[in-house]
């Protein structure tokens, strides 16, 4: 952190946050200077200006021991805060114990009221809390109303006490539900003002835009104006003094008003200026539409663009990007050879060819262009989006994420509102690793993207083609409420691929009510409904009415393949007329036709194009309602108790760390913990392990045997896989057996065997893995699947982003094809399903504490009608950066 890192601010602009160095003391003191008289009082008390110089002195002198942030605007020091531990600086520690600190800071009156203050606040706060202090306080005089809000309502605790004078706050830096939720709406309303003048600006600047219809720069300007934009519109070239009837301008400075977005259209070799040239001019967006930066090996280029954007508080869209469109305010910012249609779904692409290819085929709110993605990403548009009233459906076209985590969680708060599709480049290359776990060898990153966006609730899809289908029903249709489909149209054979295409992807075709559905003549009336060949548009109409009224549906697909009945055009109107006022789907195959019927009903050429869209909303749907009904996003009561039952969740984590922290002291680079270790590892989170003895001899071995019980189990310490080379022994029924099982094992498996675990045979039951995965940028995944020497080979798994709940943990466990298994497959007793939850459920808390677990697995866990107990254990940890808190607003 010592390079720092920007920030977004209330007002959409841009600070950068950093420690505090003995070289800020100049700058410091002229923040002082350019204080105001009440500032100075009311932050120094009656000291004013003079104990704030003394004081600026003392913060960047040797001796000072707090922990202080300053923030940076333009390049221009702004602010300062800090908090001092309480037993330093002169200070003492409170007779109870508990670590406090005392906490200060100063804002330069220009940028008070954008936000920076309470960033600050929580920063200090955050970080203090990571560094043991519980409690912050602060000296308030009562007249400092201002400070006194935004202690109040940074989202901790905080209790006031009135004092000589003044008003101490006491706030409790541990992190509360309270304060991530008011992090998350500060962050959304940061990032949205920081689009808004770049999607929905007021003026627009072309810089490089020539006479040649052909360039790139001429193209933008004509688009802007043929699209009837309505602010001024800014040609800048220094060789034309025209450009497509405007007054072209020699730079920048020279343009006579305010410029809120520049789209940059010039040679790379001239960017850099160019973005100078834009800073010194307070322009708040660039969209650089010039290629031949980090995708022409030019990184270097790419990140002084970025700084220069972020010095000057301008967020920038690219570089090499085909530019952006804003429907609703007539903006078409990009070089596009056709004009987007308005529509109600936003789109943003990493890729310029396919997004134009999705513009062809889909009508748009808004559209951009990220291109390589310097500095505005999904993350951001996401935010924008959340709000933007002409927006009903999000899609996302992405080669890379570039804070997952993050997008994670602003994702699952949209996904609550508006359906999130996402096409993700990049679905094969592993990546090997030298020794792999089971669960390594599973979690593909393509498997952790699928687990991220699946608890996000975003609708992934494999390719282009589908997400057009899928965002065309979201964006015309209500959502179904449920899974029932009623099939209707004239012709029996795509009628039957639609009902084959509803039951491969769970949905249900139910039988109807006799009389529903009223024909002059029909060939099946029950579910599909065929009206023949012969069907006139207004039988059509009137079946489709029908269906959408009847309780027994919860979608209707028509079905027509044309020139029959009434022909095409009588058909698709009498189908829209019957789906105007409906509460519920209304979808169409017309064969040999794709797109949107009169903008209102959608329409595929095939039965299973349809079906898969539909599928796609009933599960977003599902979902919805699920998130809607309240389930909680942390670990369930259950677990929290099962955890908790001797210590507190903090006494947990601070355990399991000092055994991971020893494993790494002694090994730096990280590596398979012993048995031992590992064990005392999963008894901090309740997951025990049966009795078990490591040994390291023969006669050890048999010894261990007649402790633990017979018969008994021998496993070799050492190989990766111990059933490959023979280092497993099962049933070993006296002390003798188990002796020889060892001889014979430490002869076949050689010096990678050093010593061997015997345990007592445990009761048949189901073998199942319960595993985990860590990934630096995806964070953990948490899988479980069909377990014992099968776990590759049946490939039977389901994996979740941790933290769970017991509910997610059973849904999981519902999802492997194996699960008949264990609830009670041909008339065996149910096992107990509820103590394997608990297991997934504690080891997802332990992969969201310790980061440094690389990889685990319990395999197998026997699971039997009354227990499910751990027989293996494998974990390895390894090294990691620390990942910054999750509360900590931040750009990439």
């Amino acid at each position: 952190m010592s390079d720092g890192y920007d920030v977004l601010l209330r007002d959409g602009g841009i600070a950068h946050v950093r420690p505090l160095l003995a070289t800020d003391r100049e700058a410091l003191h002229e923040l002082v200077d350019r204080s105001s008289a009440r500032s100075a009082y009311l932050r120094f008390f009656t000291g004013g200006r003079n104990t704030a110089h003394a004081y600026m002195d003392r913060i960047t002198g040797p001796g000072y021991h707090g922990h202080a942030l300053v923030a940076t605007v333009r390049d221009e020091l702004v602010a300062v805060a800090e908090y001092i531990p309480d037993g330093e600086d002169g200070g003492t520690r409170r007779e109870d114990g508990r670590d406090t600190a005392d906490l200060a800071i100063l804002l330069d009156d220009a940028v008070q009221g954008n936000g920076l203050g309470t960033l600050l606040l929580e920063h200090l706060a955050i970080n203090a809390a990571a560094d043991g202090v519980r409690e912050l306080t602060a000296d308030v005089l009562p007249e400092n109303e201002t400070m006194i809000r935004v202690l109040r309502d940074l989202g901790l605790e905080s209790v006031r006490h009135a004092g000589s004078g003044t008003l101490r706050i006491n706030l409790d830096s541990s992190p509360t539900p309270e304060l991530q939720a008011v992090v998350e709406a500060r962050d959304h309303v940061a990032g949205r003002a920081s689009l808004t003048r770049v999607l929905a600006p007021r003026s627009v600047a072309v810089i490089g835009a020539g006479r040649d219809p052909g360039g790139v720069g001429h193209k933008v300007l004509r688009n802007l104006l043929d699209g009837g934009f309505a602010g001024p519109l800014y040609p800048v070239n220094p060789k034309a003094d025209q450009v497509a009837g405007l007054t072209c301008y020699p730079g920048l400075a020279d343009v006579p008003g305010a410029v809120d977005l520049a789209v940059v259209a010039v040679p790379p070799q001239q960017v850099l200026d160019v973005a100078r040239d834009c800073a010194a001019a307070r322009v708040a967006g660039l969209v650089v539409v010039t290629s031949g930066f980090a995708e022409a090996g030019r990184p270097d280029a790419e990140g002084e663009l970025l700084r220069i954007c972020r010095s000057a508080g301008m967020r920038l869209v690219g570089p090499n990007c085909l530019g952006v469109v804003n429907t609703a305010a007539r903006l078409n910012a990009s070089f596009l050879p056709h004009a987007p249609a308005r529509g109600r779904v936003a789109l943003m692409s990493q890729s310029g060819a396919v997004g134009a290819a999705l513009l062809d085929r889909l009508d748009v709110s808004s559209f951009v262009s990220v291109g390589n993605k310097a500095d505005v990403s999904g993350n951001d548009l996401l935010e924008f989006w959340e709000d933007d009233e002409d927006t009903d459906v999000i899609a996302l076209y992405l080669e890379s994420f570039g804070n997952p985590r993050k997008f994670a969680r602003i994702a699952r708060r949209v996904a609550a509102r508006k359906p999130v599709l996402l096409v993700k480049s990049g679905r094969s290359g592993a990546g090997d690793r030298a020794v792999r776990s089971h669960t390594a060898a599973a979690a593909t990153p393509d498997v952790a993207v699928d687990a991220l966006v699946r608890a996000a609730g975003v609708i992934r899809l494999d390719s282009v083609h589908e997400l057009i289908d899928t965002a065309r029903l979201l964006a015309a249709q209500p959502l179904p409420r449920g899974r029932r489909v009623a099939i209707v149209g004239n012709s029996g054979g795509p009628e039957a691929m639609a009902a084959d295409a509803c039951e491969r992807h769970g949905l249900v075709v139910p039988e109807l009510p006799a009389g529903l559905v009223k024909a002059r003549s029909a060939a099946a009336l029950g579910n599909p409904v065929d009206l023949t060949a012969d069907a006139l548009a207004d039988e059509i109409g009137a079946a489709v009415a029908a269906l959408v009224g009847a309780d027994e549906v919860d979608a209707v697909l028509v079905v027509y393949t044309p020139p029959f009945g009434s022909g095409l055009e009588e058909t698709r109107k009498a189908v829209v007329a019957a789906a105007e006022h409906a509460d519920k789907p209304v979808l169409a195959c017309v064969s040999g036709h794709d797109g949107l019927i009169d903008g209102r009903v959608p329409g595929y050429a095939y039965p299973e194009q349809a079906v898969e869209a539909l599928a796609q909303a009933v599960r977003y749907a599902e979902w919805r309602t699920a998130r809607a009904a309240g389930a909680p996003a942390a670990v369930s009561t259950t677990a929290a108790t099962a955890l908790a039952t001797t210590s507190s969740a903090g006494e947990v984590r601070s355990a399991a760390r000092e055994i991971v922290g020893e494993e790494l002291a002694a090994r730096p680079e990280g590596g398979w913990l012993a048995p031992g270790a590992a064990t005392r590892l999963l008894a901090c989170y309740g997951v025990s392990l049966v009795e078990s003895a490591d040994v390291t001899g023969p006669e050890a071995a048999a010894e261990a045997a007649a402790q633990v019980g017979l018969p008994a189990v021998v496993k070799a310490i050492g190989p990766v896989h111990k059933s490959d080379v023979g280092g497993v022994r099962l049933g070993l029924r006296s002390p003798e057996e188990v002796r020889r099982a060892y001889e014979e094992m430490a002869e076949r498996i050689g010096s990678e065997m050093t010593g061997a675990t015997v345990q007592r045979m445990l009761p048949p039951g189901v073998e199942i893995i319960v595993g985990g995965v860590g990934y630096p940028a995806f964070g953990p995944l948490v899988m479980v699947g069909m377990g014992g020497v099968t776990a590759e080979l049946l490939a039977d798994q389901s994996f979740r982003v941790p933290p769970l709940t017991t509910e997610e943990a059973v849904e999981m466990i519902r999802e492997l094809r194996c699960s008949p298994l264990l609830y009670g497959y041909r008339g065996a007793q149910p096992a107990d399903v509820e103590a394997l939850a608990g297991t997934v459920v504690r080891i997802g808390r332990l992969l969201e504490d310790l980061p440094e677990v690389a990889e685990l697995d319990l395999n197998p866990v026997i699971v039997t009608t009354d227990a499910a107990v751990t027989v293996d254990v494998r974990i390895r940890v390894a090294p990691c950066d620390p990942q910054p808190s999750p509360l900590l607003r931040r750009l990439r």
